[in-house]
């Protein structure tokens, strides 16, 4: 599902939402979740997972093509951990594997 599937199916659910309020809603909520990634701050929605944020620390890694090593520096970068809910939903959707 892209961004604008989101938005439409958000117009879709709510029939008193335009398309401009919906994408207007989706834009704002996305917003502030990158707002408190990136202040560092751990989002929480329940029933459906949380987000926060996990440091990486420096690691020697390799080049593909050259062997050669390359120092990779440590970053932070975003995680999301669906909850008990959302797991269970998607697990029982899914068919079995062959």
């Amino acid at each position: 599902m892209t961004r604008s599937d989101l938005v439409d199916a958000l117009a879709e659910r709510f029939g008193q939402l335009g398309q401009r309020d919906a994408e207007l809603a989706v834009k704002t909520i996305l917003e502030a979740i990158g707002d408190a990634l990136v202040k560092g701050q751990r989002i929480e929605i329940r029933g459906f997972g949380s987000f926060s944020v996990n440091q990486r620390p420096p690691r020697i890694g390799r080049n593909p093509r050259s062997g050669e090593s390359v120092a990779i520096p440590a970053k932070r970068v975003p995680h999301f951990k669906p909850g008990k809910a959302l797991r269970e939903a998607v697990d029982a959707s899914t068919p079995p594997a062959p």
